[in-house]
């Protein structure tokens, strides 16, 4: 499959760097072909300007600001998104990224004032990310990234897409063995993704 790993860190030397590393090296041994949107390499502006607001229904015309990823979400047949949960929350790079690419005519079509999916060639969905607090502690706020992932891309893929999420709680006491578990179990699921 056509893969598009959305990345969002922006330090290249940090954990999450080596989590995108085996990610990639994982669905490169199951064969896929991996497009690589590191958000914060590529510059991405995650800030959906007032113009952009105004037009947002304009379709196809609402497309023109963020074109390239666009394309790339429609030439994927799979996604990964990889970020660290800060504040209990999706980084703003990435919220931006959705805020942005993820548009009437793209992610889902208005017909009589309700939407429809229309990411119904997405056929796998993954997210993978840190926590620095417990487990319990996410579950207490809700846990809206876990959300974000396996509720509303179920939703716009129409159902159509399987969905998993594999998440580093605690990250702020992870030891060298508790993250080089995590390391081998998101390659071994990528492997098989």
């Amino acid at each position: 499959m056509r893969v598009l790993y959305l990345y969002a860190h922006p330090l290249p030397e940090s954990f999450h760097a080596a989590i995108r590393d085996a990610a990639r090296e994982g669905l490169r041994e199951a064969g896929h072909e991996v497009d690589l949107c590191d958000l914060y390499a590529e510059g991405f502006n995650p800030v959906l300007s007032a113009e952009e607001r105004r037009g947002y229904h304009d379709v196809p015309a609402n497309r023109a600001p963020v074109e390239a990823h666009v394309e790339r979400l429609e030439r994927a047949e799979a996604l990964v998104l990889s970020f660290p949960t800060w504040c209990f929350g999706l980084p703003a790079i990435l919220k931006g990224w959705m805020d942005r690419v993820l548009l009437p005519g793209v992610s889902f079509v208005i017909e009589d004032g309700v939407a429809r999916p229309n990411l119904q060639h997405i056929r796998k969905v993954a997210g993978i990310s840190t926590y620095g607090r417990p487990r319990w502690t996410a579950l207490f706020m809700g846990d809206p990234p876990r959300k974000a992932v396996t509720r509303y891309f179920r939703v716009i893929t129409g159902g159509a897409a399987r969905v998993e999420y594999h998440a580093l709680y605690d990250m702020n006491r992870a030891d060298a063995a508790r993250r080089a578990a995590f390391l081998a179990r998101v390659r071994g699921r990528m492997a098989r993704f």
